[in-house]
């Protein structure tokens, strides 16, 4: 059985999933590709894996970098598994290219980007797996399933964060 929850957030509303055990996935409500790992029919109830993801989210949204990760599970396929394991790398306030992880999957550099792109645009758990943080090789932000606004939103509020860092 699959769970959801809903969650407000500074960039509109969120819907969390999980199996029961852990984090399966975190949408905004009008993302592309939302959904795609619950299997019905689910229910609506908190659970204890949500309050963990729902501390995470309130840590992050009051521009504080969260000190763990919920539990999670990805429902994926093998590949998908390991580009999304790929963006769990990726530093607070840092970005990577599509190249970059492509490199990292596969250490020839025969990895198509274009797969890349196709399993960075899946990932279902979105900010906890920071698919934001993936980039074009020129810099250009491309390609968030949750918008491009919300990208270009999420990356600054990263940025501001890191550069009071920086200050203190």
């Amino acid at each position: 059985m699959d769970y959801i929850y809903h969650y407000e957030s500074p960039l509109g509303g969120i819907t969390l999933a999980s199996d029961g055990e852990a984090l399966i996935g975190l949408w905004f409500d009008d993302q592309k590709y939302f959904g795609s790992v619950l299997k019905e029919p689910f229910l609506e109830e908190r659970l204890p894996v949500f309050d963990d993801a729902l501390r995470w989210l309130d840590d992050y949204f009051s521009g504080q970098i969260p000190p763990f990760t919920p539990k999670l599970h990805l429902r994926t396929t093998a590949f998908r598994q390991r580009v999304w394991q790929a963006l769990l790398a990726i530093p607070y306030g840092q970005t990577m290219t599509y190249k970059q992880i492509a490199r990292l999957i596969d250490e020839t550099g025969k990895m198509s980007c274009q797969a890349i792109g196709n399993a960075v645009g899946h990932n279902a758990i979105s900010l906890i797996i920071p698919c934001h943080r993936v980039i074009g090789s020129d810099g250009s932000l491309v390609g968030y399933a949750g918008g491009l606004d919300r990208k270009k939103r999420l990356l600054a509020m990263e940025k501001d964060r890191i550069n009071l860092e920086v200050r203190k």
